[in-house]
């Protein structure tokens, strides 16, 4: 009996390359893996709906859930997590020297919509009390003129969000300081190459985000795996095939990444830092699934309702299939 083949849109990961060059195959999947960066997948997906499956982002997966059409379906696999401390940059001269002195001030953000500012503008709220609305929002390409939402949005009226020029870049009003803070996913140009006009928020970023993790126990999710939702319906088998050779190939990953015999990833103390992250974050540092993550996903879903992304506050079984949420035991 053939194989369902699934194009698979996602990038070049360690926790999925297993996937990608065949280890891992999905029961019943022929999964045609398509190594694209994340802007281009999230565009394709979000914009035509090219691929059957597809990382993408977490804000705009929840976005998606208010469109009348409802796209996708996720199941509780995160291919990008991240701490974004360290991605909130400021112009030397702007005089924002911590946090609270964000208030007032003029702020990039490449889309009003993107996680990585949505996990910014929550945690300067609740950790530093820079309230979400108490600046303005520019939205642009950050490197190349003209990026546009890839979602329409309807924000409230206190929510200030407006379009740099169809020339200008994020990065260069950062330099001369058109904008005064950029919240991002990918570093800036203009902060390597500005001759320190550019500059971090954070400069001791892990110090701050190791003490956020202790505190609030949160590693933010960053990307989920959605299927489109006409293939779901139409195959329901998938969602568990998908969760199950996704945490297979994320096994083999974490198996590489203490192997002591020899480095496979380039990185002097890997083993240091395996041993490291454990000690402050457990053996699985990087879950999967549900439970583990409840607390993660409702706080960005919190987020994405306060931010005025989210028509209701979602709860956190309303994103996933729920035929990844369990299994079978013996």
């Amino acid at each position: 009996m053939s194989k369902l083949r699934l194009s698979f849109g996602c990038w070049n990961y360690d926790r999925t390359r297993a996937l990608m060059d065949g280890r891992v195959q999905p029961d019943g999947i022929d999964l045609n893996y398509l190594n694209m960066p994340v802007e281009e997948t999230f565009f394709r997906m979000l914009r035509h709906k090219e691929f059957e499956v597809a990382e993408m982002s977490l804000s705009s997966y929840a976005v998606s859930l208010f469109s009348e059409a409802r796209p996708f379906i996720a199941i509780p696999i995160f291919p990008s997590r991240f701490f974004r401390h360290s991605c909130i940059y400021v112009n030397a001269a702007s005089g924002i020297r911590s946090p609270k002195d964000l208030i007032g001030k003029r702020i990039g953000n490449p889309e009003y919509q993107m996680t990585a500012p949505a996990w910014i503008r929550g945690i300067l709220q609740d950790e530093y009390q820079v309230p979400v609305d108490s600046v303005t929002y520019f939205t642009g390409g950050e490197e190349e003129p003209g990026r546009p939402e890839k979602l329409k949005l309807n924000l409230p009226a206190n929510i200030k969000v407006e379009r740099i020029g169809p020339q200008q870049t994020l990065s260069a009003m950062l330099a001369s300081g058109e904008i005064d803070a950029l919240y991002t996913a990918r570093m800036p140009s203009s902060y390597l190459n500005s001759g320190g006009k550019v500059k971090r928020l954070f400069d001791n970023y892990v110090d701050v985000e190791k003490a956020y993790y202790r505190k609030t126990k949160i590693f933010p999710i960053m990307h989920a795996i959605v299927i489109r939702r006409d293939v779901y319906e139409q195959n329901r088998w998938v969602a568990q095939s998908l969760y199950k050779a996704f945490c297979e190939a994320q096994a083999e990953t974490y198996k590489d990444l203490y192997e002591t015999a020899a480095l496979k990833a380039m990185l002097p103390w890997l083993t240091a830092h395996i041993e490291d992250a454990r000690a402050e974050m457990g053996e699985d540092f990087w879950p999967y699934g549900l439970e583990k993550n409840h607390a993660t996903l409702d706080t960005f879903l919190r987020y994405s309702f306060e931010q005025g992304l989210s028509k209701r506050k979602l709860n956190p079984e309303d994103l996933f299939a729920p035929e990844a949420l369990e299994a079978f035991k013996i």
